[in-house]
């Protein structure tokens, strides 16, 4: 087992391939918080994370099994894309899910959450994370999308381009533009971290 902590992933991938179930529990270990933060942060609801999370171990471990993975060291960009295409797959189908609104128009389900957020939350989260959590979700998709696929996953900005199917400049565009926009959400509404 501690010869495979130092294994990379790609060797990780190959032992587990080989039937060493230890090598998939070492890589999900190692790149949990990563794709679990991101999957969060995207979908903004911990428990759909936590779903999503398993969804996308699930695929991993469905594609490992069949030998169809061929990602030759870009374990953690491919986990993440698979994340990412997930958490998209969700929205489009939360679109096509009527919606059931109250006498004032407001969703069900936002009012629900709305009770059920309460002081386990404010204990769990660092006050200066929640202030840049809301921050980011008052800047555009696209953008908050970029942040949060660079900084919480550590993707390149050429990863990113790939995965978001855009070029790199608009990448790095919509990054300055995101970061920007952060700034001056953080002036208007004097935030401090």
């Amino acid at each position: 087992m501690n010869i495979l902590t130092q294994a990379t992933d790609n060797q990780l991938v190959q032992s587990f391939q080989e039937g060493n179930n230890s090598a998939l529990e070492i890589l999900v270990n190692r790149h949990k918080d990563k794709i679990f933060t991101s999957i969060n942060i995207l979908v903004k609801d911990k428990y759909l994370a936590e779903d999503l999370f398993q969804d996308v171990f699930i695929k991993i471990i469905d594609t490992l099994r069949n030998n169809r993975y061929n990602e030759e060291g870009k374990f953690l960009p491919w986990a993440m894309r698979i994340a990412h295409n997930l958490c998209v797959d969700h929205f489009r189908k939360v679109k096509r899910t009527p919606t059931i609104t109250t006498s004032d128009d407001r969703d069900i389900f936002e009012v629900i959450n709305i009770m059920e957020d309460g002081a386990d939350k404010a204990i769990m989260k660092t006050q200066s994370h929640d202030r840049i959590r809301a921050i980011l979700d008052m800047l555009p998709e696209e953008q908050r999308e970029v942040i949060v696929l660079r900084h919480y996953a550590d993707l390149s900005f050429k990863e990113i381009a790939k995965m978001t199917n855009c070029s790199i400049n608009t990448a790095l565009g919509r990054m300055r533009y995101g970061l920007l926009n952060m700034r001056k959400i953080m002036a208007e509404k004097q935030i401090a971290l």
